[in-house]
C-alpha cells in the first residue's frame, strides 16, 4: 500500500498507509474506544467534520453490514492501527475499504493509535489532515472552524415511522442529526414517530398535540444553534420531554445553562457513569466533545447522572418542565444497553401526562 501521513495541526506527523477513498481531509482529530461497533460510528452522523480514529487496534474483521447503518456517514477521515481486508461474518456485504471508498472518506493505517490518543489526552482534540504528503505550511489546518454541522446532517423534511404493534403514544422527534435506533427504540415501545427538521417552529409543533418531544443528538457545539434554542425554550413545560446528547446540551441551554467544549470529549462504548439518585454506575456510549455546566443549571434542575471519570454532567432532570435529559445514549446499538429503561422511562411520563 502507498503510504499515507496522519499530521496534527501542531506540526506533529505520523506515517502510516493509505485505504479507503484516494483523496485529501481536514477535521477535528477525536478517538473512540469502542472494542465493537465501527460501522454505528462511521454512520453516526454526530462525527460530522471530524477524522475518526479507533483506539482498538484490529477494525474491519466482521465487515459492513449496511442493516446497521444508524444514518449518513458525516465524517472526513479514519484512523486505524490495523484493518482487516477479508472480513469473517456471515452478515457482512463487503469490507471496510470499500465503504470508505463508496463514501469518499480517506482512510490510514499503520498508525500507533494508543501513541496518538496519549498526545490528544496531554494536548487536548486539535484539527489534523489525512494527505499522501505533508504540506509545508499548516496556517490553514490551524485556522479550520468546525461550524454548521445539525444543518448538514439534519431531517431536511417531515417523515412518519408508525409504532411497532399497538400505538400507545405519539412522539415529536426534532432531528438534529438523529441515529436511526432512537426511532427504533420510541417504535418497539408503541410510539408513532413524527421526525421534524430543527428549524419547525414550536408552535407547528404543538399543533401536532404530541404525547412527547424528543430532542436527538447531534454535532458541533451546542451554543451556536441559537435559533434551535430558542424553539426548544418554548417548548419547555408544554410537553414532556427528553434529550440525548446534543439535545441534552441544548435543552439546558434553552433552560438557562452553560456548557463548554472539553479537552478531547467522551467517544465510546464503555463510558461509566453514576445515578446519583440510586448510587448505581452504567456503562454507556458516548460520543460527545461538549459537555453541560453542573454549576450553571437553574434552580430547580437536578443533577442526576455524573460521569464516574471527571465528575462532568452526564444527566439532568427537569421537574417543573417534566422533562429530563441525558448526554450518553441509552439506544446504542452495538450496545451497551444498560440504559435502555430510559425509553421506558419517557413513556411513563407520557402516561401520566
Amino acid at each position: 500500500m502507498a503510504k499515507r501521513y496522519l499530521i496534527l495541526s501542531d506540526g506533529t506527523v505520523y506515517t502510516g498507509e493509505a485505504f479507503g477513498a484516494a483523496c485529501e481531509a481536514t477535521g477535528e482529530l477525536v478517538f473512540n474506544t469502542g472494542v465493537v461497533g465501527y460501522i454505528e460510528t462511521l454512520t453516526d452522523p454526530s462525527y460530522w467534520g471530524q477524522i475518526i480514529m479507533q483506539t482498538f487496534p484490529a477494525v474491519g474483521n466482521y465487515g459492513i453490514i449496511e442493516e446497521d447503518f444508524e444514518g449518513k456517514c458525516a465524517c472526513r477521515g479514519y484512523v486505524v492501527r490495523e484493518w482487516c481486508p477479508e472480513p469473517s461474518n456471515f452478515r457482512s456485504q463487503y469490507t471496510l475499504d470499500e465503504f470508505l471508498k463508496k463514501q469518499g472518506v480517506p482512510g490510514v493505517c499503520g498508525i500507533d493509535t494508543r501513541a496518538v490518543t496519549q498526545h490528544i489526552r496531554e494536548k487536548g482534540v486539535m484539527n489534523a489532515m489525512i494527505a499522501d504528503r505533508v504540506p509545508d505550511d499548516l496556517t490553514a489546518l490551524k485556522s479550520l472552524a468546525i461550524r454548521g454541522g445539525v444543518a448538514r446532517v439534519c431531517a431536511k423534511e417531515r417523515a412518519f415511522y408508525p409504532a411497532t404493534g399497538e400505538k400507545k403514544r405519539n412522539v415529536t422527534l426534532i432531528d438534529y442529526g438523529t441515529k436511526r435506533n432512537i426511532i427504533r427504540e420510541l417504535q418497539a415501545r408503541g410510539c408513532d414517530v413524527t421526525v421534524v427538521p430543527p428549524a419547525t417552529p414550536a408552535e407547528a409543533i404543538l399543533a401536532g398535540h404530541p404525547d412527547g418531544v424528543m430532542l436527538s443528538n447531534g454535532p458541533g457545539d451546542p451554543a451556536e444553534n441559537t435559533a434551535c434554542i430558542a424553539e426548544i425554550k418554548k417548548l419547555l413545560g408544554k410537553a414532556p420531554m427528553f434529550g440525548l446528547c446534543l439535545g441534552h446540551q441544548m435543552m439546558a441551554l434553552a433552560a438557562g445553562g452553560q456548557t463548554v467544549k472539553l479537552k478531547y470529549g467522551h467517544r465510546g462504548g464503555n463510558q461509566p457513569v453514576i445515578d446519583r439518585q440510586t448510587g448505581h454506575t452504567y456503562i454507556t456510549s458516548q460520543n460527545h466533545g461538549y459537555t453541560v455546566v453542573s454549576e450553571s443549571l437553574p434552580e430547580g434542575a437536578v443533577l442526576r447522572f455524573v460521569n464516574a471519570n471527571d465528575g462532568t454532567c452526564e444527566g439532568v432532570d427537569y421537574p417543573k418542565y417534566n422533562a429530563f435529559s441525558v448526554q450518553f445514549h441509552p439506544e446504542a446499538c452495538a450496545g451497551p444497553r444498560d440504559t435502555s429503561v430510559l425509553f421506558d422511562r419517557f413513556v411513563e411520563m407520557m402516561a401520566k401526562n
